[in-house]
């Protein structure tokens, strides 16, 4: 039989973290007093120490900070947003209305830049076993292709002939490259993945923000997981703006489309069940 001491012992152990240090009176995270961080740190420079383990630069945090500010919303047309509208007016609070919004942000939407990740990932892995960096990107692309389809995550954009995004986000690399900030590896290979579309397809197919804000994080050294979870703290600021704006604004029960406009039903005309209103 246990004692109380070892009872408490394996209570004390039954969750352990690196992340925070907490007792009556004190709060420390990542062994920073939280006194001390308070207005000390940008909240960019908190998600890092939080997620890292340290704090980052000045640099690697603008950088940082350039790509969470770039993906905060697009607009009532993004599920994730017409969500939160919409649980809005069914009369949820915030919180639940922000929840479901998240809980969409899966594989197909909200997903693509952790896949852009992998993808890069692979093509770097190729290169550091001694590939050129273009070989490295086709096998990587036919590799991808093979396993997922034809979509390239990260590239073309259903709504933008060119994302307005990504330009400034590259360039914010190149800066960043030339002060050497980040090395620039990741960048070169979103680069080539771009030409090697342009070439296989016949036209450009820009990269988008995806494309960019995973050149970014991996530039900065995150892992791909962390990267849709990047990407999630992000767009959880544009959530919050318009399920609070739809909160303002009021509406009942308001579904995906105007109740004047029908869907389209495909299924059976009308008919008799069997055996009704017969003798």
């Amino acid at each position: 039989m246990k004692s109380a001491e070892d009872i408490v012992r394996d209570a004390q152990a039954w969750w352990t973290t690196e992340i925070i240090d907490i007792e009556p009176g004190k709060i420390a995270m990542r062994g920073y007093p939280i006194e001390e961080l308070i207005g000390s740190v940008s909240f960019p420079q908190m998600i890092w120490l939080m997620v890292r383990g340290d704090l980052p630069t000045a640099e690697q945090s603008r950088l940082l900070e350039a790509a969470l500010v770039a993906a905060v919303d697009h607009g009532p047309h993004a599920p994730s947003i017409a969500i939160s509208r919409m649980a809005v007016t069914c009369g949820v609070e915030l919180n639940n209305a922000m929840a479901s919004a998240v809980n969409v942000l899966a594989g197909i939407h909200g997903g693509a830049g952790q896949q852009c990740m992998e993808l890069y990932a692979d093509a770097a892995r190729r290169i550091a076993g001694g590939a050129a960096l273009e070989a490295a990107v086709e096998a990587a692309l036919d590799a991808y292709i093979a396993e997922n389809g034809k979509v390239i995550p990260g590239f073309g954009h259903r709504f933008h002939p060119i994302d307005p995004r990504s330009g400034k986000l590259l360039a914010m690399v190149e800066e960043a490259r030339a002060k050497g900030v980040v090395e620039g590896l990741y960048s070169q290979i979103g680069q080539q993945v771009e030409a090697i579309l342009e070439r296989r397809k016949g036209k450009r197919i820009p990269m988008n923000i995806d494309g960019a804000t995973a050149v970014i994080y991996a530039e900065l050294g995150f892992a791909p997981e962390l990267g849709r979870g990047l990407f999630i703290l992000s767009r959880s600021v544009g959530i919050l703006a318009h399920a609070w704006e739809q909160s303002q604004q009021g509406g009942r029960i308001k579904g995906p489309m105007p109740k004047n406009i029908p869907y389209t039903y495909a299924g059976p005309a009308r008919r008799a069940v069997p055996g009704k209103n017969q003798a």
